[in-house]
C-alpha cells in the first residue's frame, strides 16, 4: 500500500508518515517493481500500533521503546503517564473554576474580567499582606464563591479575618459554600467554616451554627457555643457548660452564659449540680468563677452557700465576688 492510500485509510498525514519514517518508528519496507516504497501488512500494523499508544500520552520516543525494546515494561511509564494525566486535570479544573468564579460576578466588559482576574491572582500570593490587602480593597468585586473558598483555606489569621468581614459584609450570600464547609472531613475547615458563619447575623446562619453544636470536633462545638450564646440561643448552654467544667475557653464560656439571662435560674441549677458531684478542685473553682457573671438572685445565694465551703480557695473565691 502507497503512502497516499496509508494516509487516506489511517487519517494519519502524509507528512506525519515521512517523520515516522524518518524517526525509524514506521517504515515501509516494501518497494513495488517500479522502485515505489511500500507499507505492508505488518508496517500498516505497526502503524495502528503507534496512534493507540499516542492515545494514551506516549511520545513519539516512547511509542518507539515501547514497540521496539524486547525487555520493555509498561508499568512505570504508565505510571508516569497516569501522573501526568492527573496533573493536566488539576490545571484543567483549576482553570475551570476560576473561569465559573468570573463568569459568577457577571463582568459586563473586558476590563472587569481582567480585574476579577488580577484579584483572584492576589488570593494566591505568598504574602498575607497581599491577599489580606485585595481582599480589603476589592472585596466588593470579588465573586462570593472565591472568598468563601479562600475563608475555608486561610490559615493567615489577619486574612482571615478580612475574609470573615467581606462575607459578613455580603449579607449571607456565601452561606450555602460555607454550609458546604461544615460538610467537610477536615477538621480545620470545618472550624473556619463556623467561625465565618458566626460573623453572619442572619437567621439562617443561626440554624447552621445549630448543627454545628453536633459536631465531633470539640473546638467546631466550642465557636458554635459560643456564638449561638451571643444571640441569645438556649440551645448552647449544654456545651457553654461543657466549656467551663472542662476549662477550655472557660471565662469566655461563663460571660456568654451571663447573656443568656432568661435561662439564668436553670443555668445555675446545672452549675450547683456540677458543683456537688465532683471533687475536683479546679473544676468546683472554675464554676465557682463562672456562677459571678450569671445574672439574678439564684447565682447569688449559690456563691452564698459557698464562702462557707469546705474548700478555702472557693471559699474565698465565693466572697470576693459577693463583695463587688
Amino acid at each position: 500500500m502507497l503512502i497516499g492510500e496509508v494516509s487516506r485509510r489511517s487519517g494519519v498525514s502524509t507528512r506525519m508518515l515521512r517523520h515516522y519514517d524518518a524517526l525509524g518508528l514506521v517504515t515501509p519496507s516494501v518497494r513495488t517493481a517500479g522502485g515505489y516504497r511500500e507499507y505492508s501488512a505488518d508496517d500498516i500494523r505497526r502503524l495502528f500500533h503507534v496512534e493507540s499508544l499516542r492515545t494514551l500520552g506516549l511520545s513519539l520516543s516512547e511509542a518507539k521503546r515501547a514497540l521496539d525494546e524486547p525487555g520493555f515494561t509498561p508499568t512505570d511509564l504508565v505510571g508516569q503517564l497516569m501522573r501526568q494525566t492527573r496533573a493536566r486535570i488539576a490545571a484543567e479544573e483549576e482553570l475551570l473554576r476560576k473561569l465559573e468564579q468570573v463568569d459568577a460576578a457577571a463582568p459586563a466588559q473586558w476590563g472587569e474580567v481582567m480585574s476579577i482576574v488580577t484579584l483572584l491572582r492576589a488570593l494566591e500570593s505568598e504574602s498575607g499582606a497581599h491577599r489580606q490587602q485585595a481582599v480589603l480593597t476589592h472585596e466588593a468585586s470579588l465573586p462570593i464563591d472565591a472568598l468563601v473558598e479562600a475563608a475555608l483555606s486561610e490559615e493567615d489569621l489577619n486574612v482571615a479575618g478580612a475574609l470573615r468581614w467581606s462575607l459578613a459584609r455580603a449579607a449571607g450570600e456565601g452561606l450555602t459554600d460555607l454550609a458546604a464547609g461544615l460538610d467537610s472531613p477536615r477538621g480545620e475547615v470545618r472550624r473556619r467554616a463556623t467561625i465565618a458563619i458566626a460573623a453572619v447575623p442572619t437567621a439562617e446562619a443561626t440554624a447552621l451554627l445549630r448543627r454545628a453544636l453536633d459536631d465531633q470536633d470539640v473546638t467546631v462545638r466550642d465557636r458554635a457555643a459560643l456564638a449561638l450564646g451571643s444571640r441569645r440561643v438556649s440551645a448552647a448552654i449544654p456545651a457553654l457548660l461543657a466549656m467551663v467544667v472542662e476549662g477550655r475557653s472557660d471565662i469566655e464560656a461563663a460571660e456568654t452564659l451571663g447573656l443568656l439571662e432568661d435561662a439564668a435560674d436553670d443555668i445555675v441549677r446545672a452549675m450547683r449540680d456540677r458543683l456537688d458531684n465532683t471533687d475536683d478542685g479546679p473544676t468546683r473553682l472554675r464554676i465557682t468563677q463562672a456562677l459571678a457573671e450569671i445574672p439574678g438572685v439564684a447565682a447569688r445565694e449559690v456563691l452564698t452557700e459557698l464562702t462557707g465551703d469546705a474548700d478555702r480557695t472557693i471559699a474565698a473565691t465565693a466572697s470576693a465576688i459577693l463583695r463587688y
